[in-house]
């Protein structure tokens, strides 16, 4: 017998019992969607899949080297042929409201974006613009060095500390930590690049202040420092002996014997490494080809270098190198720092107090909204 009573008893518990049946249904999250499986198709597929597309890929990277990408370019159009992938390298901090003009205006030159501003990604993931999609070896990318849901992934692991010259100094007379490079004996030797025009610089200025205080900065600006636009710019005055040392720059984690520099990590501070991120944008006129280019970033033939560490726990680390967390390094504070805008613009602000204003053009001399053309 039903009653008024039981009915309204079996109303109220309706909602509780479809959401506990739902949860209850194998592979399915109450209010979620199905998982994204894996990329399944091999390298070869998906370079047939992009042929059939047009054979033709934008990129936007993050960089300070005028065409900084152009070995990575001509090493895709190699390993895939038939493919012409174009890879504009400008300042992250550029590219970033580049695109989002772009977007804007409905007209997104690029299809897949690799740079260093996680904020960014952050929104364009929540405004919908990235699309949804897990490359081959995404499952063996560390977990802190992706998003769950698909849109960001890591595809390289970058790292700043000292760099010397090795005809300038050896490696006893090389700073390591931040206290070194006030050595007196390094006066007008130390090229640095300028931490208000570069967010990785900056995150590197606020841990030696918030560790050494801001008499660091006033007894580091007696050295005759060799400022710089780019890292790239920096880590060529050092190549060059112009400099003899630099902390603001990266260089070979192994180094080469042959090669004028040597990559040197702090004895007893952290030092600067970031995880890369890429996406792909949703409106991308070219979804093969950025799913093919994404997932021979994540392949073995790119992440087994060694030239630097991985970003997948399945690879080796760089000859006589342990495993990037085993060293005091932020990979995951310094992504923390580029969310907080408010906190990196008020040390951007007091830095440049002491530092003065930035001298110089933008070395990639990207210029525009549209830099290559409107398409």
């Amino acid at each position: 017998m039903f009653t008024r009573r039981t009915v309204a008893k079996f109303a109220a518990l309706a909602p509780i019992l479809a959401s506990t049946a739902q949860a209850a249904t194998p592979g399915k999250v109450a209010g979620s969607a199905p998982a994204l499986e894996v990329e399944t198709l091999s390298l070869e597929e998906l370079h047939k899949a992009a042929l059939a597309e047009g054979g033709k890929l934008v990129v936007y990277g993050g960089g300070d080297i005028p065409n900084g990408a152009a070995g990575m370019e001509q090493a895709f159009a190699k390993r895939f042929p038939g493919m012409t992938a174009r890879i504009l390298v400008d300042r992250s901090k550029y590219q970033g409201v580049r695109i989002d003009n772009q977007l804007d205006l409905d007209a997104l030159q690029c299809d897949v974006v690799h740079i260093l501003a996680w904020q960014y990604y952050d929104r364009w993931k929540a405004g919908g613009e990235l699309m949804a999609y897990k490359p081959l070896g995404w499952d063996a990318v560390y977990p802190d060095f992706k998003d769950p849901d698909g849109m960001i992934t890591s595809v390289a692991i970058y790292a700043f500390s000292s760099l010397i010259n090795k005809s300038k100094l050896t490696e006893n007379e090389a700073p390591y930590d931040a206290v070194d490079f006030l050595n007196p004996k390094l006066k007008g030797q130390i090229a640095l690049t300028y931490p208000q025009d570069d967010d990785s610089i900056l995150y590197q200025f606020e841990r030696i202040v918030a560790k050494h205080g801001w008499d660091y900065i006033e007894k580091l600006m007696k050295q005759d420092i060799l400022w710089n636009r780019g890292s790239g710019i920096t880590r060529r005055r050092v190549e060059s002996g112009e400099a003899a040392v630099s902390f603001t720059t990266s260089g070979p984690i192994v180094a080469n014997p042959k090669g004028p520099t040597q990559f040197l990590l702090p004895r007893t501070e952290p030092f600067l490494s970031w995880a890369h991120p890429g996406a792909i944008f949703n409106r991308t006129k070219r979804p093969a080809a950025a799913k093919l280019y994404m997932s021979w970033l994540l392949s073995e033939e790119i992440q087994g270098t060694k030239r630097s560490w991985s970003v997948r726990e399945d690879m080796a680390s760089p000859e006589g190198m342990e495993p990037i967390f085993a060293y005091k390094t932020y990979p995951i504070h310094f992504r923390e720092f580029l969310r907080d805008r408010a906190r990196a613009e008020t040390f951007r602000d007091q830095l440049e107090q002491y530092i003065g204003p930035m001298q110089g053009e933008n070395p990639t001399k990207v210029e525009g909204i549209f830099p290559e053309g409107r398409i």
